[in-house]
């Protein structure tokens, strides 16, 4: 699955990492169990709209609030999630944990955050440091020096295929491709405020607006902090940014593994990507004693750094101003949040209302130190029981591929071997991870909130830089438990399902089959559907990048996933705004898959047995609409807008629509010819 939004690559998530945290009336079954009845509109006709069949009646009735991008189905369960989160991060202040402990880290960045006096009276101190270096910059040495020291791992291709970076340059530590038992370090276009290129080229007059509102935005921030001339240096760094736009690639571009497979040597960059003092920028990023680094676009890279050769150096003082003003104003005075709110919440993503300042706090801690607060989650939230029910669910899952794919009669012999040995090796972890990570040695103080969140970003650039060249974990988990998520990670052929996907409404220990199977074992489907989906499938089974499929099979599987691409072109979200079934494939295969491996699991797990009726559905009529109700959601116009263009997955009333392809469906719930969603038998998709 993948929601950062962050998730297509090097984490597969099942949804896209920005997921709404607002509670939904989930109401379900008379006993409490199963699927949501009174989300249904079943005067929808299911073969016109399933997706309105299924939750018609919650979109009706349903508001999104008012500091919110969307509302969904998962938002019942990240509330109760966040406000568990709440409860252990307020508890740590009054726990009074011994200094240089994590819950002790835990508590005096919560205080830090919520000091608003404090960060009122500091005014523009904690940002005047900064200025004063990127004033001082005077040659292109210099430059250089200050891009490298800005460089971060910030780069998460591991969740939800987040290839964005507003540093010129992005940096992610990972599995090598061709090394995946030692960690290596891969590097990536950057340099963009806003969300991708496209938001910088598209002429639409949506986008137009967008630009000169950032052109806005930029010179209310230059002039908050004091710098003369705002809007001649917003004009210099927004043209800096489309020049940028115009030579990276693009997201679907930049999920082909094929392409990203570059290993350039250090000397390799001044021949390569002439333009900036490497050895100087190496070295200012503390990777001056690197070798080599897997280049993930390299032509972009060669680009940008020619425009930096280009450029005249104002306007990179003034990019370089702009980015440090945007990092550091969640830090700043009410003036600066406000303002970023303003641009990033309502223009960018349509929110009208900012949310209350303890829950940004709560958010910040558990993005901060994220493993300390899941250990402290796990702890308390997941019990041995869930874990043994939910691992059992997956197993079915594991036999149902192993027994589809012993009987695919495109796959030569030997892909499918090589495919069943990915299967056998595929690490599946439940839960939590054996092991958290200790934040010892970040200092965080309580009264000092720009200098936490610095120090953080620190701590975790050095702590990634120190796993270079070092033994892969292969146990490692890219998620906390309290993530409502999960994730396939190819480099090393494993699984996450975190604690807090595995609750109700996706799973219920004690609930029916046909509600877990089609909720959450169709989640489980997606994500080992993605050990051999269009990105999956160049990975083998020790998680190295090699081609294991035979011509003819690569060719059957290319037609196949090419007649689904075409399938989801045809989804208008909004006038004249379609999904691109390209940038969704891996997503779009890992649901058709999910949900057919699901239904198979289902009727092994019932052993024969009948499902009880639940109000006229029968147990598969059940399963078929816990999947759509996976997807339940509404999401304001330029939130939608966002995820069309910077996003892996299809919308959820695109992706409910799956089962249009499935045969099963037409007959539990009658579909004829002439429906909107019927297709003939010849041009349903079929992969696995």
């Amino acid at each position: 699955m993948k929601i950062s939004g962050l998730f297509p690559l090097f984490a597969v998530c099942l949804l896209p990492l920005a997921v709404a945290a607002q509670a939904v009336s989930h109401d379900v079954a008379a006993n409490g169990k199963g699927i949501s009845l009174s989300a249904m509109d079943r005067s929808v006709k299911p073969g016109d709209d399933f997706y309105l069949y299924s939750n018609g009646a919650w979109v009706k009735k349903t508001e999104i609030p008012a500091d919110r991008t969307s509302i969904s189905g998962f938002s019942q369960l990240a509330e109760r999630t966040s406000k568990q989160i709440a409860e252990l991060v307020s508890g740590a202040g009054t726990a009074g944990a011994a200094p240089g402990t994590d819950v002790r880290r835990i508590a005096d960045l919560y205080a830090s955050s919520m000091d608003v006096a404090t960060l009122e009276a500091r005014g523009l101190k904690p940002l005047e440091p900064e200025l004063a270096r990127i004033a001082s910059i005077s040659d292109k040495q210099a430059l250089a020096e200050a891009l490298g020291r800005t460089l971060r791992t910030d780069v998460d291709a591991l969740n939800a295929g987040q290839f964005h970076t507003a540093n010129l340059f992005g940096l992610w530590v990972a599995p090598g491709f061709h090394d995946p038992h030692h960690y290596a370090p891969y590097f990536f276009q950057g340099g963009l405020t806003l969300p991708s290129r496209d938001y910088y080229l598209d002429a639409s007059a949506h986008m137009v607006e967008v630009r000169q509102q950032f052109t806005t935005h930029a010179a209310a921030m230059f002039r908050l902090a004091g710098l003369d001339h705002p809007e001649d240096r917003a004009a210099r760094v927004v043209a800096l940014e489309t020049e940028i736009a115009k030579v990276q690639i693009s997201l679907a571009d930049s999920e082909n593994i094929r392409k990203a497979d570059n290993l350039w040597t250090l000397a390799d960059f001044a021949g390569k990507a002439p333009g900036i003092d490497w050895g100087v920028f190496f070295q200012a990023a503390s990777l001056g004693q690197q070798k080599e680094f897997y280049v993930w676009q390299p032509a972009a890279v060669t680009a940008e750094a020619g425009l930096v050769d280009s450029t005249p150096m104002e306007a990179w003082r003034d990019y370089l101003r702009m980015h440090a003003i945007e990092t550091m104003a969640p830090a700043l005075g009410k003036s600066f949040r406000d303002e970023a709110f303003h641009f990033f919440g309502t223009i960018l993503s349509g929110v009208p209302q900012q949310r209350p300042r303890e829950r940004l706090s709560v958010d910040l801690v558990n993005g901060t130190l994220g493993e300390a607060v899941g250990k402290m989650y796990a702890e308390r939230y997941f019990s041995p029981a869930a874990k043994a029910k939910a691992q059992a669910l997956v197993g079915n899952l594991l036999a149902v591929y192993r027994t589809r794919l012993e009987a695919i009669s495109w796959m030569a012999p030997s892909t499918k071997a090589e495919a069943l040995a990915k299967l056998k090796t595929l690490r599946v972890s439940v839960g939590y991870a054996d092991h958290f990570r200790s934040y010892d040695g970040l200092e965080i103080k309580a009264d000092d909130l720009a200098g936490n969140e610095e120090r953080a970003r620190l701590f975790e650039y050095h702590y990634n830089l120190g796993r270079i060249g070092k033994t892969t974990d292969p146990d490692e988990w890219c998620m906390t438990p309290q993530t409502v998520n999960a994730v396939e990670m190819p480099l090393n052929n494993a699984l996450n399902f975190p604690a807090a996907i595995l609750q109700p409404p996706f799973f219920d220990a004690d609930g029916p089959a046909a509600s877990n199977y089609g909720g959450i074992g169709t989640v489980i489907g997606h994500e080992i559907s993605h050990t051999f989906d269009s990105e999956g499938s160049d990975f083998d089974a020790e998680g190295r990048v090699r081609d294991w499929w035979t011509a003819a099979d690569r060719e059957h599987f290319n037609a196949s996933t090419s007649a689904l691409a075409a399938q989801i072109d045809t989804y208008e979200v909004l006038p004249g705004l379609h999904v691109s079934g390209r940038q969704t494939l891996g997503e779009d295969i890992a649901d058709l898959a999910g949900v057919n491996a699901a239904f198979d699991a289902y009727h092994a797990a019932m052993r024969g047995k009948t499902a009880p009726v639940l109000d006229g559905l029968t147990g598969d009529q059940q399963f078929f609409i816990a999947f759509g109700q996976n997807w339940q959601g509404k999401s304001r116009e330029a939130s939608l807008r966002r995820q069309i263009l910077t996003d892996g997955h299809a919308p959820g009333p695109v992706r409910a629509e799956t089962v249009r392809n499935l045969d099963a469906w037409y007959g539990d719930f009658g579909v004829e010819p002439g429906q909107s969603l019927y297709l003939a038998p010849e041009k349903r998709v079929r992969i696995f």
